[in-house]
């Protein structure tokens, strides 16, 4: 332990001669806000995380098993006088996120260790100049009066919640509340690359929206989710679940590179999926780097029918280049390729307009900032060549359960087989299972409205055509409505298709009929 901590506190002593310059630098100026960090050390205890016995060890596990949540919260802050953070500072974070119980002299060597590896590749002048270059924020810095538009970032496959501290920094200075918490797994730091891996990140950020809800700065009733690469898969599959979330942000995000993720998810639809979307892309691969099964027809934003889509290609970045603290501050001098250290600075300062203006159109309602929105390349200010912007708006509200309850109290009970045909015409996948319609219908029957009662259960039974309890259920609804006739004629139906419904002999004779 000593000998890392000396050797991390002589990489940040080098005589000023040996200095060097960041690789990147910020472009954009910080909004009006200071900027302040608090860092949390919490537990999701409606999950577990760390099972009986140690995977490494083969020893049982003492201490908390909940599912251990370390979150960063960026926030508008009072300036003051405290020093700002520098990137060593967040680099320390990175040791042991999912473990808070080891004492402090062992997190500090797990720390040292930590932020050592992160520059072991870099000479020593530019491992001190990355290791020094200062951010905005203030640690535990007074917090400034007022409620903002709560933003949730979701690192990349594994990564560390601070990989994009440059950006969840601006936006706090914007006005933002930003919030994120480590990549890790279901069960372990290791995140995994399937569906149990991405759904745990999901209920993370799930977690971390109602996290906020308790945060006196947050206006809950504006959130949006960024996500990088793989957080970038979790947070579409995210806002597919929870209708809170108003608008995502993906730094080129994995529900474009894993659509069979996206199909085993299966809540996915581009029907649920009507949060307005930025997707920030790589530059293209040539065709003969593509995966098998990737291509325009899998694409999952080309699906999205229901949603504002913007897509903004930026040229100079290739898929690591989006997380500027791993990439563009710690690449080796040798690692750059077509494009050198000064352009992916002003890539980046883009990605950032490009993000600030989003969410100021969607979560602040600015007008001049949705019209940049929809501006093409050349009319943005950007460098020539840096950008495409491609474009899509909504193409209305989705055929759900819930828009179909709507059209049938604009229109009124008696159209729900009329508004089923023309939902089915627009969103072939649109459904009602026989049991859902079911029990809405019995639902309406406790509310006392009969009529709308009458009206599902009839579509159920036309739906369901040899379905016996889809018309013993509408026999039902008539003969509560008054209407005796055709709740005789349900009720011999059911008995047509199954001659043993003992439930509709039985109403029958309470109607006077036969069966």
């Amino acid at each position: 332990m000593r000998s890392l901590l000396l050797s991390l506190a002589l990489l940040l002593g080098l005589p000023c001669a040996a200095r060097a310059e960041s690789n990147f630098t910020r472009l954009n100026p910080p909004g009006p806000h200071a900027v302040g960090l608090r860092v949390i050390e919490q537990y999701d205890f409606s999950r577990g995380y760390r099972g009986p016995t140690d995977t490494v060890t083969g020893k049982p596990v003492t201490g908390e098993r909940a599912r251990p949540v370390q979150t960063l919260i960026w926030y508008p802050a009072e300036t003051g006088a405290a020093p700002a953070m520098k990137v060593v500072d967040y680099l320390r974070l990175g040791a042991g996120d999912d473990d808070f119980s080891r004492p402090p002299a062992e997190r500090a060597a797990q720390a040292a260790q930590f932020v050592q590896g992160r520059v072991a590749a870099l000479p020593p002048a530019r491992a001190q100049a990355e290791l020094a270059a200062p951010m905005l924020a203030v640690r535990d810095a007074a917090a400034a009066t007022g409620q903002w538009p709560v933003v949730i970032y979701a690192p990349s496959f594994g990564a560390w919640s601070f990989e994009n501290a440059d950006l969840c920094e601006y936006l706090a200075s914007q006005g933002y509340l930003v919030i994120a918490s480590p990549s890790i797994g279901q069960s372990s730091r290791e995140m995994t690359s399937d569906l149990e891996g991405v759904e745990a990140q999901v209920a993370d950020i799930r977690f971390l929206i109602g996290f906020a809800h308790g945060l006196p700065q947050a206006d809950s009733s504006r959130v949006a989710v960024i996500g990088y690469s793989w957080g970038g898969l979790a947070n579409v599959l995210a806002a597919a679940k929870d209708s809170r979330i108003g608008a995502v942000v993906s730094l080129d995000g994995s529900v474009r590179y894993w659509p069979d993720l996206v199909k085993q998810a299966g809540y996915a639809t581009p029907a649920r999926n009507t949060a307005p979307l930025l997707y920030l892309a790589a530059r293209p691969v040539e065709i003969e780097e593509l995966s098998e099964g990737r291509n325009k027809a899998t694409s999952y934003l080309n699906r999205l029918k229901y949603a504002d889509v913007y897509r903004v290609t930026l040229y100079p970045m290739t898929h690591p280049n989006f997380s500027v603290m791993f990439d563009q501050r710690l690449r080796p001098d040798e690692q750059y390729q077509d494009y050198d250290k000064a352009e992916l600075s002003t890539a980046y300062a883009w990605l950032e307009t490009y993000v600030r203006r989003f969410l100021d159109a969607y979560l602040k309602g600015d007008t001049a900032s949705r019209a940049f929105l929809d501006l093409p390349a050349a009319s943005s200010g950007a460098p020539a060549h840096l950008l495409k912007v491609n474009a899509s708006h909504s193409q209305g509200t989705p055929p759900t359960r819930a828009s179909f309850a709507a059209e049938l109290a604009r229109r009124g009970a008696d159209h729900a087989s009329e508004i089923y045909q023309s939902f089915k015409a627009q969103e072939p996948d649109f459904s009602l299972s026989e049991d859902e319609l079911n029990a809405w219908g019995y639902q309406l029957i406790g509310m006392g409205d009969r009529k709308a009662a009458v009206a599902l259960l009839r579509l159920a039974a036309e739906l369901n055509k040899e379905s016996w309890n889809a018309f013993d259920s509408l026999g039902e609804a008539y003969a509560n409505d008054g209407a005796k006739a055709q709740a005789i004629a349900a009720y011999r139906q059911s008995l047509v298709l199954n001659p043993k419904n003992e439930h509709a002999v039985a109403q029958l004779k309470v109607l006077g009929a036969k069966p």
